[in-house]
């Protein structure tokens, strides 16, 4: 049997792709710059967010990726390691879940919620569809606790208080 997909793309290919792929994201992290993180992207791309919404193309992207990424509660993430990965090949796509590591709030605990990702990859270290499938009340139960802990350790900022006051905190 051949790790060769119909798509052309094999399995070490789409591993390969998909680990330079979030290479740049743990960079992205890093800089606070998330503007070209819609560059791993096709230019047709389909992101489909459950909370957010699905958005087309890299232009879409871009602009949801970044004002996420830099507004709360998405600024106070450290990371994004992941849990673990599978590739079906026939298919192109590499499905995995991601942890989503919250700063320590000031008392050393960690605060974390998981999604699974289901990328589909298009060639050429592009991807043309990205899928995040998780649970948003966990994630924003998971996210005010940290928040009550971060504003008892004088570490939540403005725009925390903001969020946390927007769901009757």
């Amino acid at each position: 049997m051949s790790d060769q997909a119909p798509g052309g793309f094999s399995a070490g290919e789409i591993t390969e792709a998909y680990a330079a792929f979030h290479g740049h994201v743990e960079r992205f992290r890093a800089s606070g710059d998330w503007s070209g993180y819609a560059d791993l992207f096709t230019e047709d791309a389909t992101y489909v967010e459950h909370a957010f919404g699905t958005f087309h193309g890299r232009e879409e992207i871009r602009a949801w990726s970044v004002r996420t990424m830099t507004s709360f509660p998405g600024s106070v993430m450290t990371g994004f390691p992941l849990a673990w990965q599978v590739v079906d090949a026939p298919t192109s796509r590499l499905i995995c879940e991601v942890r989503n590591l919250i700063s320590d709030p000031g008392d050393g605990s960690q605060h974390e919620e998981s999604n699974l990702t289901f990328m589909t990859y298009a060639g050429d270290g592009l991807f043309r569809r990205e899928e995040d499938v998780y649970n948003p009340l966990r994630f924003l139960r998971t996210t005010l606790r940290w928040a009550e802990v971060a504003q008892a350790h004088g570490n939540l900022d403005e725009e925390g208080r903001a969020y946390v006051a927007s769901y009757g905190g």
